[in-house]
């Protein structure tokens, strides 16, 4: 019975050592290294101290973060309806009708969807040509490179996987309890935050999870829509990495960054007092 179930996990923890693990371990004795010569290297935090030493790393940093966290939210604000209406009030095909909706734009690649949010709205993109004919702007307005381009795009690529969680928690959610709070004289508000949001918290912490790190990591959304502006530490990371060949600099980035994402998690998971196997099941 052990060597069936060992047979049966060796290819899952194959892929765990060889894809996840080694590159990690790979990643952290470049980011604990400095150059001292060609070819010879020492131990050091070095790569560590620049990132707290230089002002534009850590703004660009904490304005990820934020930038991230307000993008998370966003999504669960409108995720949240849809998965209720797709979870209690559509009934048959119209709630499958809808979750297709929702999947649409993930037929086709990121890069796709990104360059079609530039064509609509770039100066002379379709929105801006709508406006002006509209006579809400006298010319084209230039609507890329702006923080507010790069929340939709964030959000847009980012909606379906917080949709997903939040169905799954709804959908076990009896009816029933409802339509007793309803009988007790609880109105809607009160029914939302003493019964469907706790319910839902599962769900709704495997789907911040998700949507923040997708929403942390992304390079391309961020780089097309924001432009030089987007101050996206992604970037700092791919410059690192491909423009200055400063491997151990980049791998110091990564690290930070995967701090960041694990230090959100631990914190999610504190305040919505969910255990982390319990979310996962939702994801």
């Amino acid at each position: 019975m052990r060597l069936a179930l060992g047979l049966l996990l060796a290819p899952a923890l194959l892929w765990l050592l060889a894809l996840i693990v080694l590159p990690h371990v790979d990643l952290a004795v470049l980011s604990l290294r400095e150059r001292i010569a060609p070819r010879h290297y020492a131990a050091s935090l070095a790569q560590y101290r620049i990132f707290f030493a230089e002002p534009l790393y850590w703004h660009v940093f904490v304005r990820t973060a934020v930038m991230s966290l307000i993008a998370t939210f966003l999504t669960l604000l409108l995720a949240f309806p849809i998965a209720w209406i797709i979870a209690k009030i559509a009934k048959g095909r119209a709630g499958s009708l809808l979750f297709i909706v929702c999947l649409i734009p993930f037929w086709v690649s990121e890069t796709v969807r990104t360059l079609g949010w530039m064509i609509l709205l770039r100066e002379s993109g379709v929105l801006p040509l709508i406006l002006v004919k509209l006579g809400l702007t006298d010319v084209p307005v230039e609507l890329l490179y702006r923080d507010a381009t790069i929340l939709v795009g964030l959000v847009y690529t980012s909606l379906l996987f917080m949709v997903v969680p939040l169905v799954s928690a709804l959908e076990s959610l009896d009816n029933s309890l409802i339509e007793a709070a309803y009988d007790l004289g609880a109105n809607g508000f009160a029914v939302l935050r003493k019964i469907v949001i706790p319910h839902a918290a599962p769900g709704i912490t495997a789907g911040c999870i998700v949507v923040f790190m997708l929403t942390l990591g992304n390079y391309l959304t961020p780089t097309l829509l924001g432009g030089k502006n987007s101050q996206w530490f992604t970037e700092q990371i791919y410059t690192q990495f491909i423009t200055r060949f400063n491997w151990e600099q980049g791998a110091a980035f990564g690290f930070l960054l995967l701090g960041l994402s694990t230090a959100m998690v631990v914190i999610g998971l504190r305040v919505s007092g969910q255990q982390f196997g319990e979310v996962m099941r939702r994801t």
